[in-house]
């Protein structure tokens, strides 16, 4: 997957905020069919990163493309309709709407074009909770119906922001195979910005590891776990994950 298809590309990006480097000289590519890891401590520049993407964030320097398209000075809502979608830390759900009509307002957007909302539902095991309020569902379904909120947008790139914060280590074993099995389904290209480092290890092809702002490695998940640079950095929580 992903050969001869346009990729997001960010090259040389770099963010300051007044003296302050949270980005310098960052480079990450994706493409359709992927799963990349974003990984870093906290601080590490990951939500600044997924923000410049998603269009929430400028870079003072670098630049951001799908395919030919140059998505620097593009608002979120335009980088959405291009087709690279994220979800957030926090879930942003309307707790009392229902579980569809959360989904069924997202696709509004995009009107008839959108994916049908059941579909959705049933794609992320949410298909018997289609009538109850949003924010009657416990947090680790409420997590998985922001995902199903942004595929309502026809993404061709989803950037997924901690989907796993909060949840049990089974919630992030079923995570791990609906992640597996959404990219499986509809050919998706996956950022995911994640803490849980058994989830990461588990369904990610390519590793992209920050600290302090910069890239200190890259590469396949076992390539990542023996690097030494990376095991200080992370202070044995990649030895945690099995």
């Amino acid at each position: 997957m992903g050969s001869g298809t346009p990729r997001l590309i960010a090259e040389k990006i770099g963010v300051r905020f007044g003296g302050l480097a949270a980005l310098s000289d960052v480079d990450l590519d994706l493409g359709e069919g992927e799963i990349v890891g974003l990984i870093g401590s906290n601080g590490a520049g990951k939500s600044t990163l997924i923000n410049v993407l998603s269009g929430f964030q400028r870079a003072t320097e670098g630049r951001v493309a799908y395919g030919d398209l140059p998505l620097n000075r593009l608002a979120p809502h335009r980088i959405a309709r291009s087709g690279i979608v994220r979800t957030f830390q926090s879930v942003r759900l309307f707790p009392n709407l229902s579980v569809v009509d959360n989904v069924v307002a997202s696709a509004a957007v995009l009107g008839s074009a959108a994916p049908p909302a059941r579909d959705l539902l049933h794609l992320l095991g949410l298909f018997d909770q289609a009538a109850r309020p949003a924010g009657s569902l416990s947090y680790a379904h409420q997590r998985r119906l922001a995902i199903a909120r942004a595929l309502a947008l026809r993404p061709k790139f989803l950037l997924l922001d901690e989907p796993a914060a909060g949840m049990t280590p089974e919630e992030v074993a079923d995570l791990d195979a609906t992640l597996v099995s959404l990219r499986n389904q509809t050919g998706l290209g996956l950022l995911l910005v994640e803490h849980n480092m058994a989830l990461v290890m588990a369904v990610c092809e390519r590793l992209v590891v920050l600290d302090g702002g910069r890239v200190i490695a890259r590469g396949a998940p076992q390539e990542v776990r023996t690097n030494p640079v990376v095991r200080r950095a992370f202070l044995g929580s990649l030895e945690a994950a099995t």
